[in-house]
Parts: structure tokens; sequence; C-alpha cells
């Protein structure tokens, strides 16, 4: 018997008892050699040993990187975008971490102390606290317009965060104002906390492909680290040399911090959202007016309007959503757009030049898509003056009806999410109904 047979645990068994030898198979790839095989228990999995390894020292290195800081797969188990990403999350790490020991540093001066820069880094932990719990419970009141628009208040996050740590850097200049300044340095800081940590499992779940949110996260949060690491490093070096004093500071301050704005500003560009709130769902809509089509998310993402991101469109009906209802509608003409969308869980009304609609509150994306329509058709309509202005929103509706199978197939084809819509903490109706 050979030292296989005897490996495999053969070698006591009789010969009409042994098992069948298991088979196996040399796999070569990209100058990497592994002996593959079925394990000996017979359940189906596979062993896996590296016998030859033949590629050059830098792509081994370069493997290694990915294994350890990009989702096992990539780049086919991510969404397009992914790499833009990280690049600029990696930037936005690196020249904040950096900007966070100059402003410790700087707090510390103030203070009366003269630190050391490593001791600047050392008692951040203890100076970010008190103030910053006010900032986080007042800011952990706004998730739902979080939810609807998670990339607007991701650089909102960064922006507040970059204002407290100004606010730190100045501080030497009034000593006397040390407390108010720090505190409220930290309130701002504290809300940008909650707003940043909020938005991460929005932004993540966009470039998850494969039910891999779970290593898309880790691996995101490894590169932060790495760079967070790498930032601190960078921000001691500075602080010990051309920003050890608090002019230094205020010339390195501003330049750091619009690099890392600049680097998540691209982030979220980067970024394809596929669920529906009020900006995409009009974008959506207006595409389809335009040309036809259906855009996807990552055709999508670099024309949000991330600074101002409830602007009107005028292709997708001037549409406003998430008033009360009170405000839109008399209760006369509550009842006749209730017949006149019979059904439906939206009502429309059309004011000057603009369309407003409220959602019933099991209202879903379809809904809300199905209401963006009409509003779109019937706004057509008007500017082309086909159609009479008593029967503009039944016309709307019934093209509508028409063509809304074949939109909202081609709208889940492009990866969309139309099992809900997220408008923030717009208001909701809620009919009661009656015996």
């Amino acid at each position: 018997m050979n030292i296989l047979d005897r490996i495999r645990g053969g070698g006591n068994k009789a010969a009409g008892t042994e098992r069948p030898p298991q088979p196996e198979w040399v796999e070569i790839s990209e100058s990497v050699s592994r002996l593959c095989s079925f394990d000996a228990g017979g359940g189906g999995s596979i062993s896996v040993k590296v016998i030859q390894d033949a590629r050059p020292i830098h792509d081994k290195v370069v493997d290694s990187f990915l294994n350890k800081f990009f989702p096992s797969g990539y780049p086919y188990s991510v969404n397009e975008g992914y790499l833009t990403y990280t690049k600029f999350r990696a930037l936005q790490h690196f020249s904040s971490a950096m900007l966070h020991v100059l402003s410790t540093q700087s707090l510390l001066f103030a203070a009366g102390l003269r630190p050391t820069p490593a001791q600047a880094t050392a008692v951040s932990w203890i100076l970010k606290d008190g103030m910053q719990h006010a900032g986080k419970l007042i800011c952990s009141g706004m998730g739902a317009r979080m939810d609807s628009e998670p990339k607007s208040w991701r650089i909102f996050a960064d922006v507040l965060y970059d204002i407290g740590t100004a606010l730190e850097v100045v501080s030497p200049l009034c000593p006397q104002l040390f407390l108010e300044v720090a505190g409220l340095g930290n309130f701002a800081k504290g809300m940008a906390v909650v707003a940043a940590r909020a938005t991460r499992l929005p932004i993540y779940s966009s470039f998850a492909k494969e039910g891999n949110l779970s290593d898309l996260f880790a691996k995101g949060e490894a590169i932060s680290t790495l760079f967070n690491v790498m930032g601190i490093g960078a921000g001691i070096g500075l602080a010990s040399t051309v920003c050890s004093t608090t002019q230094g500071k205020l010339i390195a301050g501003p330049l750091l911090s619009a690099v890392h704005i600049y680097g998540v500003v691209q982030e979220m560009r980067a970024t394809p959202v596929n669920t529906l709130n009020p900006q995409r769902t009009a974008m959506i809509v207006a595409d389809f007016i335009k040309s036809g089509k259906v855009s996807s998310p990552a055709e999508l993402r670099y024309r949000e309007d991330l600074l101002f991101p409830n602007r009107l469109i005028e292709e997708a009906g001037s549409v406003t959503i998430g008033q009360p209802l009170c405000r839109v509608l008399s209760p006369r003409l509550v009842e006749q757009l209730r017949a006149t969308f019979p059904n439906e869980k939206f009502l429309l009304s059309q004011k000057s030049n603009k369309t407003c609609i409220v959602l019933e509150q099991s209202a879903s994306g379809e809904d809300a898509l199905r209401g963006w329509l009409v509003a779109a058709f019937a706004s057509e309509l008007e500017r082309s003056g086909i159609g009479l202005r008593d029967t503009v929103l039944t016309e709307a509706y019934e093209k509508m009806e028409r063509v809304f199978p074949t939109f909202v197939s081609e709208v889940r084809s492009r990866g969309w999410y139309t099992d809900q819509f997220l408008d923030g903490n717009g208001s909701r109706i809620a009919f009661a109904k009656f015996q």
C-alpha cells in the first residue's frame, strides 16, 4: 500500500472495505498551482493546497492587499463605482485623521497645556466626550431623512465635523473662552458622528451585489482604519514641524479640510443608491418622458443634486411631496380626486407651476411612480395645450395606466428597489374606513 492510501486511512482495513481512491487534480491559474481533491469523508467538500506559486512578489502583495481590504470576488461581487468610492473614502479618512491631531493639539494649547504631538493623539479620546453627546441626541431624530438622502447627509456630516475641528483649531486664539469653543466644536462633531454612522449602511448596501453586505462592511471599515492610522502618523509629523504653531495650523487646516470635503463629495457621487426617494423618482420619470428609457442607479448617480436634493424637475411635473393634506387640498377636492384616482394610494393636485402629491401611509415605491407619471403627463399635456384643463388629470391618468406595466418592469430590470418609497419625514395620510 502506498503512502497516499495510508493518509486516506486505509492502512488497517481489509481489502474489501477500503474506500475507492478519491480523484485529485491540479488547477493552474495565473502562475499558481493548486492541488485539489475531494475530502475522504464523502461529503462533497473540496480541499485545496497551493503547491507552487511562481508569481512575482509584487503580485503576491497586491493579491494579499485585495484579500484584506476588498470584498471576496472583487470586482465581480460589487456594483459599479466601488473602486472610485474606496479611493476617495481613503483620502477622506486620511485627511480627517490629520485634522483631528492638529485640532486636539490646539485644544490643549488653549487649555494652558503644552503637549507633544503624541500626547495630543492619546488624549483625543477624552476630549471628544461631553457636549458631543448632546449633538448625538439632537441628530438622532433625523434618521428618516437620512434614509431618504443618505449621500447629502453624509456630506453634511463631514462639513459639520470640519466646522467642529475649525473651532478647536482656533481655540488658542481665545483661551478665556476655551470651554465654550471646545464644547461647541464637540457638539458639532457629535451631530456629525451620528449622521455619518446612520448613512453608512444604505451606502454600503448600494454596492452589495451578491448578498455580501457584511463582507463589504468589514472591508470598508478595514480601509477606514488603515488610512486613519496613516493620517494620524502624518498629522503627528505636521504637528511636530510646520504646524507646531497656531499660525501653521491656520494655514494647513483649511487646506486639509478642502481635501477632506472634496474626497467625501466624490465618494458620494460614485455611490449608486438604488432606493426611490423624491429626487431619484423625479429623475427616473423625467428620463422616461424625454427618451422613453429608464436610467439605472449607476447612470443616475453623477446627476443627483447632493447640495439641493429637493429641487423641482419640470419634465417630471415639478412635484412636491410630503406636505400636510390640509395645506394642499380642500375637503371637496379630496373627494373629487379620490373619484378621479380610484383604488390609488396617492392624491394629486396641480397648483400654479407645481404639482402636490400626498401619499397614503402604506404607499410603496410603485405607488409613488404612478403618481409621478400622472403629474408628468398632466404637465406635458398642459404645456402642449392638447388637453382641456378640466380633463387633463383624467387623460394623464389614463395614459399612465397604459404605459405603467412596461415602465415599472423596466424600472425593476434596471436595478431599482420599488417596494418602498423613502420620503424622509414627509406627511402621509390614512383614510378612516366606515362601516
